[in-house]
């Protein structure tokens, strides 16, 4: 399956570099090739997949139903791929992406086990000068970051955390190999998504489960099951139409929003509205009332719902009582589990309140809090990611002027659409701040990029442009109206990675956009003014 670190036919310039073989680089990979550039991918993993390379640990799955939760470039590819679960795992979804790479022979533009160390805009030739860890050069007229927005891992820094003895782990880098935890005495820090994903699982396992928590997060239960093979072919025979209307909804995926406001219904339609959503699992207990991002009274009805469920599925007062969540719902991401709360009524499981009484520091035989120390043989990090930019910030991206990225986004990101940022000429990010990302189905947002960076590609080509890049005052703009659009919600009410509150230091900046269809009508329309807010220059302009 690996491809060779040498291409058959070394070269050094290309037409497009894209960095990293995640969703978004495969997919910006076969369109560029469309186009008849010349292209190399650089991926750091020793395999394709990104996201679902690396995030290997138990119970790791999608969020998003399966069937929208894929590509829509080929409708060959949607028809022949049979996915076997409503919820897909990490090794079907990375099986689909092998699949997609061979199906459409992208192997041999992909360079595998490739970190990209630095980016530089040479503007006398007007071409991006790559380099990698290894040394290797290559130059390309369009840089493209396929870097994902949940790839750079976010580690606390405690104290002593080189001295434990036993084995630690990542869940944001996992190792291939399974992971056995019988018998063991093993501590989770975090009860973010993956958290929740593995300590069902881990559970089952150990000796004894210590679960180390600062803030308790909103779960709802996944129901996942067995794909049925008459809904698939129901899905296949109209794949079109769903796509069409899921485009429609404000997070790109159908949570079969019901319109009504909360606060409009009685109190028995609204328990049974929820009800129904906690039966049905998933994100979709969002889509339940219109108002449930916007009106706090009416977030507070669904809140306690949830809340309610916690304290009948947790048997000790005194633990459902710490797992309960008092911010709004939504603001942090909303998890789907399968038999979260309910591993907490486990004898080996310990649920360990570190708001009050923080981690002070690793020692050799375990950790210690404030108030108590932990034996532990194993300890495993679900501290999630340095979001939306920490996979950016980590290549030395220099555009004019030797400006860095870095500095550039030191008081938060400012990108025009998410897709381009000023001063950086013919460098694309996919999916990047300023952008529904995180808060849409990814893959069609991802799909919606690089047919946005293609079509742009295509018209410079046609014009004969070789220059591209937002305006200062374009991208001001968007910045603003991003945050203004966030303001509207209730989103920026708590810390949350969305605002980078997670990481220390990391300036508290809004960063998705929220809507989907008005973002790429934005998108559309900038398009067909001409790249309105984008300076372009003529190919024979250049010094």
């Amino acid at each position: 399956m690996h491809m060779q670190k040498t291409d058959p036919e070394p070269r050094t310039d290309f037409d497009a570099v894209i960095v990293g073989a995640g969703f978004a680089g495969i997919c910006m990979l076969h369109r560029v090739r469309g186009l008849g550039l010349s292209a190399r991918v650089f991926e750091a993993g020793s395999g394709l997949g990104g996201t679902w390379f690396w995030n290997r640990y138990p119970g790791a799955r999608c969020d998003v139903e399966s069937m929208e939760y894929s590509y829509q470039f080929s409708g060959e590819l949607q028809q022949e791929w049979e996915w076997t679960e409503r919820y897909a795992s990490q090794p079907e979804i990375l099986r689909y992406l092998n699949h997609v790479a061979d199906r459409f022979d992208l192997r041999r533009d992909i360079q595998l086990d490739t970190r990209v160390k630095s980016a530089a805009f040479d503007e006398a030739a007007g071409r991006w000068r790559i380099e990698t860890a290894d040394g290797e050069r290559v130059s390309a007229r369009f840089c493209i970051m396929a870097t994902g927005c949940l790839s750079s891992r976010n580690t606390p820094k405690f104290k002593g955390l080189d001295s434990f003895a036993g084995p630690m782990f990542h869940t944001g880098n996992w190792p291939h190999e399974r992971v056995d935890f019988t018998g063991k005495r093993v501590g989770v820090i975090g009860t973010g998504s993956s958290g929740i994903q593995a300590i069902p699982l881990i559970a089952e396992e150990a000796a004894h489960l210590f679960v180390f928590q600062r803030t308790p997060a909103y779960s709802v239960p996944a129901s996942n099951r067995p794909l049925d093979a008459s809904v698939q072919r129901r899905v296949k025979a109209d794949y079109g139409g769903l796509r069409e209307r899921a485009g429609q909804m404000p997070f790109g995926f159908d949570i079969r929003f019901t319109g009504k406001s909360a606060l409009e219904v009685t109190e028995e339609e609204r328990r049974a509205e929820y009800e129904d959503r906690w039966e049905q699992g998933g994100l979709p207990f969002l889509g339940a009332f219109a108002d449930l991002l916007f009106s706090k009274e009416a977030n507070d009805t669904a809140a306690e719902f949830l809340r309610g469920k916690i304290r009948e599925i947790v048997r000790d007062p005194r633990v459902a009582e710490a797992l309960t969540p008092r911010q709004v719902v939504g603001c942090k991401r909303l998890c789907s589990d399968t038999g979260y709360y309910e591993t907490f009524n486990r004898p080996n499981v310990t649920l360990v309140d570190v708001s009050s009484s923080p981690i002070e520091e690793i020692t050799r035989n375990g950790l210690r809090t404030k108030d108590a120390a932990y034996e532990l043989d194993c300890i495993v990090f679900a501290t999630g990611f340095d979001a939306m930019t920490g996979a950016l910030m980590n290549i030395d991206i220099r555009g004019k002027a030797g400006i860095t990225l870095a500095r550039k986004w030191a008081e938060g990101p400012r990108a025009y659409l998410g897709v381009a940022t000023a001063g950086f000429p013919n460098l694309f990010i996919i999916t990047g701040p300023g952008s529904p990302s995180v808060l849409s189905n990814m893959v069609p947002s991802i799909e919606q990029h690089v047919n946005w960076i293609s079509a742009c590609v295509g018209y410079m080509r046609k014009h004969d442009f070789g220059r591209i890049e937002p305006t200062v005052e374009a991208e001001d703009a968007w910045v603003s109206h991003v945050n203004e659009v966030a303001g509207l919600t209730l989103y920026p009410s708590c810390n949350s990675w969305y605002l980078g509150a997670n990481v220390p230091g990391k300036p508290r900046v809004f960063m998705p956009y929220l809507g989907f269809p008005p973002y790429v009508q934005k998108c559309d329309e900038v398009a067909a003014n001409g790249y309105e807010g984008f300076a372009m220059e003529h190919a024979e302009l250049r010094r």
